[in-house]
C-alpha cells in the first residue's frame, strides 16, 4: 500500500466524522472494562437528550445573566466602577433581571431555571482550553488517561435512541483555529472508544455534506472504500499501538456512519427542509443554525448534542478587548435561535424529555483575574481610568462566580438557584456549584447512576473524581 492510498484512506475515515484517530490509538493501555456500579436503585430518568449550548470564551456573567449596577460609558470613568456595561432587562420570572439584549432568553425562563451561583476550579494559570477540558470531561488536565467528553460517558450508558443517529454530535467548533489541539483533547471519547465520540460538524449549515461521501467521490466509489476499512484498520499501521478493544471501536464507529449515510435520516441534517421563515428566525450565523440543527436531532432521536459559539483566541465571548461592542453581537448571535430553540420543543411537547443547558468556561470581571485571594498572572492591560472605548467591558478572566442555565428534563421552572455578590468581587456567595454537581445533575435526569465507573490502568475511574460528585436535586421539580 502506497503513501498515497494510505492518506486517502486516511481522509476517508476523517470525513466518516471519526474524531482524533491519533489520540485514541496512541498510549492507550489495553482497557479493562470492569463496571462496578452500585446495585441500589436509580431515580427513574426525567431527560431522554441533552443539548449543551455552549458559550466558549468566558461568558461574563454580569454582562448577561446576572447583571449588577449600570455603569454607561463615559470618557474618564474609573475601571473599578464599571461591574455591568447594560442596564438591567426584566424577564417574564417576577424579581428575575437579565442584561439588555437578551430579552428573548428571558421571556422563556418560565420554562426553565438559573443556576447564579456555578464557581470554575482553581488551574493554576488560567487558560481557555484548559477550563473548557475541565468543564467537559470533569477531570482536571493532564491525565494519565484520556478522560471521556460527558457526552461520550452518555453515549456509551445509554447508546442511541435512533440507531441511526450518533449518539453524540458536536457542532460549531472548527480544529483550523488557535488552541486546536488543546481544543481536540476534550473532544473525545478516551478510553471508551471512538465508537462513543463526538460525530463532528464544524458548520450546520453545511450539516448535510457530513453525512455525504467526500466532495468529487461518486456513491460507487465511496462503497468501494468503505469495504475496505476493515483491511485498513488491521494492516496499515494506523491502528498499530492501538488495543483490540479500541480497534473494534473504531470499526463500530465506521459502521454507525455508514449506516447514516445510506439512511432516510441523513435528510435531518439537511437544513434546506425548514421553512424561510424558521431558517431565517434561527440564522444570526453558524450557531444560530446550530440551535435549528439540534432541535431537528432532539425531534428525531439525537442523544447529545452540543452547540458551540466556538472558541477562538480573542474573538467571540474571548473579550480582551472591546469588550460591550463584542457582546452586543455576542447577544445578537445566541438570543433569538436559543428562545425560539426552547419555544419551539416546548411546543411540540418534546422539551419535557430535553435537557437544555447553556454554559461557559469562566466569567470575566473589569478589574479582578481569577478570583479573591488566587495569585494568577494579569493576561490584560486595564487601566485605572477608561479613556479610550475599547477598554470598556469585562476583559479579564474572573472564575468564582458565573451562570449556567438550564432548561427541560425535569427541571423546576422559573427557579433562581444560588446568588453572587452585588459588589465587586461578584463572587458566589450562596449555594455554590462546582463542575461536579453539574455532571452529575445531568446524570442524574438522565438515569445514569452516580457510581458508574470503569476500571482502567488498574484503577476505577469514575464519571466524576472518585465518584464524590453529587446530582443538585433542589433544581428538578
Amino acid at each position: 500500500m502506497d503513501d498515497q492510498t494510505l492518506n486517502t484512506r486516511r481522509d476517508f475515515i476523517k470525513k466518516m466524522g471519526v474524531a482524533s484517530l491519533a489520540s485514541m490509538s496512541a498510549s492507550i493501555p489495553a482497557t479493562s472494562f470492569l463496571s462496578a456500579c452500585s446495585t441500589a436503585p436509580v431515580t427513574p430518568a426525567t431527560a431522554d437528550t441533552v443539548i449543551l449550548l455552549w458559550m466558549a470564551g468566558g461568558m461574563a456573567h454580569t454582562e448577561t445573566f446576572d447583571p449588577k449596577a449600570y455603569a454607561p460609558y463615559e470618557k474618564g470613568i474609573e475601571s473599578k466602577k464599571v461591574l455591568s456595561t447594560f442596564p438591567k432587562a426584566p424577564t417574564v420570572v417576577d424579581g428575575l433581571d437579565f442584561s439588555e439584549g437578551l430579552e428573548a432568553i428571558g421571556n422563556v425562563m418560565d420554562r426553565g431555571a438559573i443556576i447564579r451561583s456555578y464557581r470554575s476550579a482553581d488551574l493554576g494559570h488560567i487558560l481557555h482550553t484548559r477550563h473548557q477540558y475541565h468543564w467537559h470531561t470533569c477531570y482536571e488536565p493532564p491525565q494519565s488517561v484520556q478522560a471521556p467528553h460527558i457526552g461520550a460517558w452518555i453515549a456509551k450508558e445509554l447508546g442511541p435512541l435512533n440507531p441511526v443517529i450518533p449518539p453524540f454530535i458536536a457542532m460549531g467548533q472548527r480544529f483550523t483555529v488557535g488552541e486546536a489541539e488543546e481544543l481536540k483533547a476534550f473532544h473525545s471519547a478516551g478510553f471508551l472508544g471512538s465508537e462513543y465520540g463526538p460525530f463532528l460538524i464544524p458548520d450546520p449549515s453545511s450539516g448535510l455534506d457530513s453525512v455525504r461521501p467526500p466532495k468529487g467521490m461518486s456513491l460507487k466509489r465511496f462503497e468501494a472504500r468503505h469495504k475496505l476499512y476493515k483491511d485498513l484498520v488491521d494492516k496499515s499501521g494506523v491502528m498499530e499501538r492501538g488495543s483490540d478493544y479500541q480497534k473494534e471501536s473504531l470499526m463500530r464507529s465506521m459502521e454507525q456512519s455508514y449506516r447514516l449515510l445510506n439512511s432516510p435520516e441523513a435528510q435531518i441534517f439537511d437544513l434546506t427542509q425548514e421553512s424561510k421563515e424558521v431558517y431565517d428566525t434561527y440564522n444570526t450565523g453558524r450557531f444560530g443554525l446550530g440551535c435549528l440543527l439540534a432541535k431537528r436531532l432532539a425531534m428525531n432521536g439525537g442523544r447529545f448534542i452540543s452547540v458551540s459559539t466556538e472558541y477562538e483566541p480573542f474573538l467571540g465571548w474571548d473579550t480582551h478587548e472591546n469588550g460591550h461592542l463584542r457582546l452586543i453581537k455576542m447577544k445578537e448571535l445566541i438570543n433569538r435561535p436559543i428562545a425560539q430553540l426552547i419555544r419551539d420543543l416546548d411546543e411540540t411537547g418534546h422539551l419535557d424529555r430535553t435537557l437544555i443547558i447553556l454554559a461557559s468556561e469562566f466569567s470575566r470581571d473589569a478589574i479582578m483575574e481569577g478570583r479573591p485571594g488566587e495569585k494568577v498572572k494579569d493576561q490584560v492591560k486595564q487601566p485605572d481610568k477608561i479613556e479610550d472605548e475599547k477598554f470598556y467591558g469585562m476583559h479579564r478572566h474572573f472564575t468564582d462566580g458565573s451562570s449556567v442555565l438550564i432548561w427541560g428534563g425535569g427541571i423546576k421552572k422559573g427557579l433562581v438557584y444560588g446568588k453572587t455578590a452585588d459588589e465587586r468581587p461578584c463572587s458566589s456567595i450562596e449555594k455554590t456549584v462546582v463542575i461536579d454537581q453539574i455532571h452529575q445533575s445531568i446524570y442524574h435526569a438522565l438515569g445514569i447512576h452516580p457510581e458508574t465507573h470503569y476500571t482502567i490502568e488498574g484503577r476505577p475511574f469514575y464519571t466524576t473524581p472518585d465518584g464524590q460528585g453529587k446530582p443538585i436535586l433542589d433544581l428538578f421539580a
